[in-house]
């Protein structure tokens, strides 16, 4: 069974020989593994999340059996190094370089209270020129070989908090500020046709997603994410399975999600992701007997403790675990709940792509 089988059969909730692999790795992990493996390094997209759709090569080569896909920022408004050292993207976002990732220095949309300051604002074009360009090239090159992990995370929440600030958000979402209807729907205007396109080029699954989780609870109350998130949600979803009714989508929320899950399932969601092991409520037998019937589950590799702390060994004992746990008659993607870090040895990041592919079912 070829990588593509693989991965095919089990979005399908097919039984595969094993669970099919998608990692993904900042960008310090694939320079340290580039030189490690004798490779040339590959530069990170110019993207929202570049790393959910960088370094596909290195990590074919490692094992994977899905690449992804991102929008891109286009050719006319590429992030830009300002000279004061501050990173600008198209949004208007502005960032200060710390290291591992970039700080929030600036929101765009921090002065807005009234919907004629989302009227003002200057969104991004969902068609300018260049903006599947790296897209197109990933599924030319493994269209045929592999799965395709289309990523449109920060699908709503996340986007509005990244232009607005966390705190203010949240609390104009409870005093029901005039601008936040208007700006949830821009969004979500953009991003409806961002992942239609990437449906178009030939995704297999589209990765949606913003965190609603922290280590131990929920970053909102149910009602309200039933108030301004679910029905959008709902409808975009809807939209994308005009483009293709067999379109596998799935949904990233890190934290203590699992309140959440049920109502995901009821809008049509067919693929759960991280499945962050140490955050309450994310055990992988209870998960598998409440949701297994119903989701494909993609995640479940803890990044906060396994990976970086543990022996070779143990990683491989409780990757098998979780492998046989999940994937039990199907419908398992093994992947790290998050980014693969640089705290993680090279011995240790080996492991785990060596101790996926020698378990069979």
């Amino acid at each position: 069974m070829n990588s593509r089988e693989r991965f095919l059969n089990t979005i399908s909730k097919k039984v595969p020989d094993r669970p099919p692999l998608f990692a993904t790795i900042t960008p310090q992990v694939a320079a340290k593994l580039s030189d490690y493996l004798g490779l040339p390094y590959e530069q990170p997209l110019d993207s929202m999340l570049s790393t959910r759709a960088s370094h596909m090569d290195l990590l074919v080569k490692l094992g994977n059996d899905a690449v992804g896909i991102a929008t891109c920022a286009p050719e006319n408004f590429p992030t830009k190094t300002r000279k004061d050292g501050l990173i600008e993207n198209e949004w208007g976002m502005v960032f200060k370089p710390m290291g591992l990732y970039n700080e929030f220095h600036k929101y765009p949309l921090a002065h807005a209270e009234t919907a004629g300051d989302i009227a003002r604002y200057q969104f991004p074009n969902p068609l300018a020129k260049g903006r599947w360009t790296e897209a197109e090239k990933i599924i030319a090159k493994y269209g045929e070989t592999h799965g395709i992990i289309a990523d449109l995370e920060t699908t709503i929440f996340e986007t509005a908090w990244y232009l607005v600030g966390l705190e203010k958000f949240l609390m104009d979402l409870m005093m029901e500020a005039e601008y936040i209807e208007p700006l949830l729907d821009k969004i979500q205007e953009i991003h409806t046709l961002y992942g239609q396109k990437m449906i178009e080029l030939g995704t297999d699954v589209l990765w949606c997603g913003d965190d609603f989780g922290t280590q131990q609870s929920q970053i909102m109350d149910l009602e309200t994410f039933r108030k301004y998130f679910k029905p959008r949600y709902k409808q975009m979803f809807s939209e994308f399975r005009k483009v293709n009714p067999n379109i596998k989508l799935a949904w990233h929320s890190c934290g203590a999600f699992r309140p959440f899950i049920p109502e995901f399932m009821e809008i049509g969601l067919d693929i759960v992701n991280p499945l962050q092991p140490l955050a309450a409520g994310m055990e992988p037998e209870s998960l598998k007997n409440e949701f297994g019937n119903g989701l494909v589950f993609f995640g479940g590799i803890c990044v906060q403790d396994l990976l970086p702390n543990k022996k070779p060994n143990e990683i491989k004992a409780e990757v098998h675990r979780r492998m046989k746990i999940f994937g039990e008659n199907g419908g398992y993607i093994v992947a790290p709940a998050h980014n693969i870090q640089d705290d993680t040895s090279i011995e240790n990041i080996l492991s785990f792509f060596n101790a996926v592919k020698t378990l069979n079912f």
